[in-house]
């Protein structure tokens, strides 16, 4: 990005602010863990509504991170939701949605199908061959699992010493299959510049 695109400006705020108030906005949301440095922290303007909100460190990789996340949260909780912050326009409505799926299935992500035909390129660039998109699906957030599940997972995660891209993947390394929970609002991660401009479209398009 060649710049904070957690801390862009995004309809009059930070990315990083539309994806926490989402969660704090939530019935469904009791105590919210950002995971963050402090000064990034103190320039989101939060509204409590009820909902307890932490901030911790982050960790050298994305796991450490989460588990860091993990070692803040309230001895009694016992589902937990896992939210990349740059994904700002997660609805409510699907948040809910996601944990009613991983209360049934004690796993379960926000996801969507892959539509597009997928090619995989060698490191110049070139196409090397077509990729069946049956039953592919692209991973979003958030991610939602039994605590003591994410928790094993986590343990296996540090004890092999393995580097994973998401919270799905931890759990693959416990046997344990995630529910996938189709999404049909938009949920993009802000990656590149020209994806901020997207954001601002959808976020006016959806108020």
């Amino acid at each position: 990005m060649g710049f904070d695109k957690l801390m862009a400006p995004l309809a009059g705020a930070p990315v990083l602010e539309h994806s926490v108030n989402a969660f704090i906005h939530s019935d469904a949301v009791s105590e919210v863990i950002v995971v963050c440095p402090e000064d990034r922290f103190k320039q989101l303007e939060l509204t409590q509504n009820g909902t307890t909100i932490k901030r911790v460190d982050g960790g050298v990789d994305r796991h450490n991170s989460v588990s860091n996340g993990l070692n803040a949260l309230a001895p009694d909780c016992t589902w937990v939701a896992v939210h990349d912050g740059a994904r700002p326009l997660i609805s409510q409505q699907q948040i809910s949605a996601t944990l009613q799926a991983a209360q049934q299935h004690k796993a379960a992500t926000s996801a969507r199908r892959i539509t597009d035909t997928v090619k995989r390129a060698n490191a110049e660039q070139c196409i090397k061959e077509s990729v069946d998109r049956e039953n592919l699906w692209a991973m979003e957030t958030p991610q939602i699992f039994s605590k003591d599940l994410l928790l094993e997972a986590y343990l296996k995660v540090e004890q092999a010493q393995n580097v994973v891209t998401d919270e799905v993947s931890a759990l693959e390394l416990i046997g344990i299959r995630t529910y996938l929970v189709p999404n049909s609002t938009p949920n993009l991660k802000i990656t590149f510049p020209e994806d901020l401009a997207l954001a601002e479209l959808l976020h006016t398009a959806s108020e």
